[in-house]
């Protein structure tokens, strides 16, 4: 219960400072004893989402949701909800920092959307943007995705199509990333430098580091599903990205927060300086 109702704040479908539906009507929507109504409501209240949750009146959606929602200690959320606003709130910076490792850089890309258009609306103006993606090389055997129940025979082709289809989709994101963000020299005078570089791993994880304040956190989940290549149907097992859960953590919230925010520069760094390569965004 308390996850369907976390679900209707975060999409919008209740808004800051509106009235939740009493405690007798979600008793009987959810077909469940007010207890547990009580208790899924006091969950959302201990993550900042509800107030006023009592035994009385109906509870309220927070009408400051938008620190609830990104703040310290806020619930992980899907990377195309959680991202964006973190994105537009690091470029209010003077000198914009972001690290990011991921397989595609698509999530980025779509995130990064928000703030090119402030900029250009004349709402934001930053001075420096420093952006560094590691991505997967082009020569490795990806661990994912990969088909599945594929004749032995097969297999090979198969997975070389899901590779070229992964490669396009690596190449044409960071095409995309760097043309956006290289534009805003020419349009804005802003000083951007955007640099990619190649892992000789699958990454299992991806990560955002924003200023030197935030590190966003998040499993690459596989699920098994189906692509059509050429015209025909494969099975693969594949992890889409944008659906993956960011957790965020925030330096200067708790001695655990700032640790993982300073380690999570320390492990992207030593990839950047030792064991990736030079990336080049063509097949």
């Amino acid at each position: 219960m308390a996850d369907e109702l976390r679900a209707r704040i975060t999409s919008g479908q209740l808004q800051p400072g509106q009235r939740m539906p009493t405690q007798a009507r979600l008793a009987d929507e959810f077909g469940v004893e007010r207890g547990a109504v009580r208790q899924a409501l006091r969950i959302l209240q201990s993550e900042h989402l509800l107030t006023n949750v009592s035994k009385g009146a109906p509870a309220t959606v927070a009408p400051d949701l938008a620190r609830a929602l990104t703040g310290p200690g806020a619930p992980p959320q899907p990377t195309m909800v959680a991202l964006a606003p973190r994105i537009a709130a690091a470029f209010a910076s003077p000198h914009v920092e972001i690290d990011a490792l991921c397989l595609t850089s698509v999530s980025l890309t779509l995130a990064i959307g928000e703030p090119l258009r402030q900029i250009h609306a004349g709402q934001l103006k930053p001075a420096k943007v420093d952006v560094r993606v590691l991505l997967p090389s082009r020569d490795i055997s990806l661990a994912f995705p990969t088909s599945v129940d594929v004749p032995a025979d097969d297999a090979d082709d198969a997975d070389e199509q899901l590779r070229l289809r992964w490669l396009a989709q690596r190449n044409a994101q960071g095409q995309v990333l760097r043309h956006n963000l290289q534009a805003l020299r020419a349009t804005h005078g802003i000083d951007v430098r955007i640099s990619f570089r190649a892992l000789p791993f699958t990454p299992p994880v991806k990560l955002y580091l924003l200023n030197s304040a935030e590190a966003l956190f998040a499993y690459y989940t596989l699920a098994r599903r189906e692509v059509e290549i050429d015209h025909q149907q494969l099975e693969m097992y594949d992890a889409p990205g944008i659906q993956s859960m960011l957790f965020a953590f925030e330096q200067g919230a708790g001695l655990r927060d700032t640790t993982f925010v300073e380690q999570s520069h320390v492990w992207f760094n030593a990839l950047w300086e030792t064991i990736s390569s030079e990336l080049v965004l063509t097949s």
